[in-house]
């Protein structure tokens, strides 16, 4: 699939008051794709993120980045201490309201299957991307990548499709306890998920800008599971 062609392009649509800029990545063709939201860590929509969506557009599906900090004047940080503020100070119903406007512009998109749409997400958007399938019946597969793990797990009871949480052992955000929390949750109200953790892997393991913690090996196995994952339950 890596033939494809894409082309890339910056939406804008309303949530709540506010209008959300996203970054939309998707294939040269007249058929309609299924759609994957990419939910930005906390740097803000980053070229790393625009990266992301573009390796799923080359998929072959419709890949949405929204600007999760549309509300706070669309801020891109490469500082921690500002990263760490500007995801404070994002309401977390906000976000999930700027994530339900993300799917109903989806659904109205040309060149979008409105039926098959999935979300993944990494660190904050990790944290989004196993929230949203639990408020938003629309999502059909869900990929977070160390996310925050609802406390009380009481939200997972409405998850409305099948799970792939990555996670790597060494994360200093994420603790073990927490993602088995997840696992027994899973479990306990029947929903179809599954963990999958990396040995010596630290937070943002993925990220291949960060040195310090990326993991090319555990990245490359974690995307072809995920990509696995999307094909099986979007097509």
């Amino acid at each position: 699939m890596a033939d494809i062609v894409v082309q890339d392009t910056i939406v804008q649509y309303p949530s709540d008051g506010v209008t959300v800029r996203a970054y939309v990545v998707a294939p040269q063709t007249r058929e309609r794709r299924p759609a994957i939201i990419v939910v930005q860590e906390w740097w803000g929509l980053n070229d790393h993120i625009k990266d992301v969506a573009r390796r799923y557009a080359k998929e072959g599906y419709v890949a949405i980045v929204p600007d999760l900090y549309s509300r706070l004047g669309n801020k891109v940080t490469a500082d921690p201490n500002e990263a760490g503020r500007l995801m404070n100070a994002l309401q977390q119903t906000d976000g999930l309201k700027d994530l339900d406007a993300t799917v109903a512009y989806l659904k109205t998109a040309s060149g979008v299957d409105a039926a098959r749409i999935g979300v993944t997400g990494f660190c904050m958007g990790g944290s989004y991307a196993l929230l949203l399938p639990c408020t938003n019946q629309a999502i059909k597969a869900a990929v977070p990548f160390y996310g925050q793990v609802p406390n009380p797990d009481t939200p997972l009871q409405k998850l409305a499709c099948p799970v792939l949480y990555i996670y790597g052992e060494d994360d200093g955000w994420i603790t073990k306890a927490d993602v088995q929390r997840l696992a027994n949750a899973l479990k306990k109200y029947q929903k179809p998920g599954e963990v999958k953790t990396y040995p010596g892997a630290q937070h943002a393991f993925f990220n291949d800008t960060r040195k310090d913690v990326y993991k090319p090996a555990e990245a490359k196995d974690a995307w072809q599971r995920a990509t696995a994952f999307f094909k099986q339950h979007l097509g």
